[in-house]
Formats: C-alpha cells, structure tokens, sequence
C-alpha cells in the first residue's frame, strides 16, 4: 500500500507589490511507499519544504491529487478541491502524518514532557496519565529519558528537536515528514538527531525526509530524489543518484556540495 501519493500538484505563489507569481510546484508526482524512506535533495528555493507543507494541509494546492494510505484526499483543479469528504473525515486521514520541523517549535512555559503531551491529550483524547506514561516512554526512546522536567531554554538545540521528533511520535502517526530537521543546528549536534531519525528507519517507520545531509539520504533513504526549480527531474536509489545521476542539474548540484 502506497502511503502517500501525489499526482501532478502544482502551487503557485501571487506575489504583492508588484512581484508576478511564482510557481514553486510543477506536476510534482511522487509515490512513497509503507515502511519505505525517500529523501528530497536539491538546492534552496526549488520547492521542497512547499512540498512537505502541502501533504500536511499546511499550503492550500493549486492543482492536483493527494492520497495518504490510498484515500483520495484532494483533488484540486484552480485551487477548488472536489473531494467530497467532511472536515472530520480529512483531519482523522491527516492525523496519520506527523511533521517535524526546521524549527523546534516548542512551547517555552512547558517542559519536554508537557509539549510532548499536549496533543495525545487534546487531539486524541488521552488521559493526562495514559499521556505522561506514553510520553516518558517515548522521550525515552530518543534518548531523554533524564530531560523529562526540562524546559526548552535548559535543553541544547539537538536536544529541542529530539523533544519536537517525541512530539510528533506520541501521536502514532503512520508516516513522518521531516523537513530540513537539522538544518537549524550546530554541526556538533547534528549526529545525535539523524541517530534517531536512523532508528526510526530501521524500526520501519515511513518517512519523507527534505535534508541538505547527503551522508544520511546515502545510509538511510530507499529512494532519493532531487528537487530543482519545482520539479522532481530524477529519482532513484542513493547508489545511483550519488555514484551515477542521469540528470545533468543533479550533477551539477552533488558536485557543488560534495
């Protein structure tokens, strides 16, 4: 079963004063499927965070379909989805994907327990017992098992997205995007994210990862493709994008940062 599927989307942005639009999308289609990784690599600008934003109702699309676990979601024709579906009905469907941020996102006035517990007990009704319990377990699991009490400001950057990772985790999601996690992070601190982000891999989790970090999309992806100017130009296996891009612009482009 494909996890997520996008035919064709395209996003256009109007600009204000006096900029023309900017079309970011350009019948971008991707399949990625349960249990797979696929990485979106490419330079700044070329579309891959609007992508991400798209699939979590983030931006509105322009045109296209989307379908997260083979349900059609969104068929868009001049920004007009035709889906017939309730508001209830999309939210459970979108409840499935979990995101994960450049930016931590945190709640400064709550420790890391309390901002990892806030949706189990608003969105999926949890008790704030059933919450705690899950949530420890989870911080756990990503290594701040000691980091519980903490608040955003007490914790190292590295240590702030782990919390917004167990954030996204304590809602079960069936699929997670990243986008750029560890783009906002000291070098020093990177490792410690992709580890867990690596663990989440091998423990099966499907996940869309937006990353500059070639050595990750190298170890972690099953398939990896390159973004530019709004189109998916190749896709393929890490092997093969990295030892023997077809496309002249991805060559271009792993030769400027490797």
């Amino acid at each position: 079963m494909s996890m997520i599927k996008t035919v064709e989307v395209s996003k256009t942005f109007h600009g204000s004063s006096g900029r023309g639009p900017l079309e970011v999308l350009k019948k971008v289609s991707l399949t990625v499927e349960q249990q797979e990784v696929v990485c979106i690599i490419g330079p700044s600008g070329s579309g891959k965070s609007t992508y991400l934003r798209l699939l979590n109702r983030l931006e509105s699309l322009d045109e296209g379909q989307i379908y997260i676990e083979d349900k059609l979601l969104f068929d868009c024709h001049n920004g007009h989805n035709s889906v017939k579906m309730t508001n209830e009905e999309r939210n459970k469907a979108l409840l499935e994907v979990g995101m994960v941020f450049q930016r931590f996102n945190l709640f400064p006035h709550k420790t890391a327990i309390e901002n990892v517990m806030l949706a189990p007990v608003n969105v999926r009704r949890l008790s704030p017992e059933e919450a705690r319990a899950k949530s420890q377990q989870i911080l756990e699991r990503v290594g701040l098992g000691d980091k519980l009490d903490s608040f955003p400001a007490q914790l190292s950057g590295g240590q702030q997205q782990r919390v917004a990772i167990a954030r996204a985790l304590a809602m079960e999601p069936k699929i997670m995007l990243f986008d750029e996690p560890t783009s906002a992070l000291d070098p020093e601190l990177v490792g410690e994210v992709l580890s867990v982000m690596k663990q989440l891999a091998k423990d099966g989790m499907t996940m869309l990862v937006v990353t500059h970090e070639m050595g990750f999309a190298k170890e972690a992806a099953d398939r990896v493709a390159f973004m530019c100017e709004g189109i998916i130009s190749e896709i393929s296996t890490p092997e093969e994008i990295f030892s023997n891009p077809r496309n002249d612009r991805t060559r271009q482009f792993l030769q400027s940062i490797l």
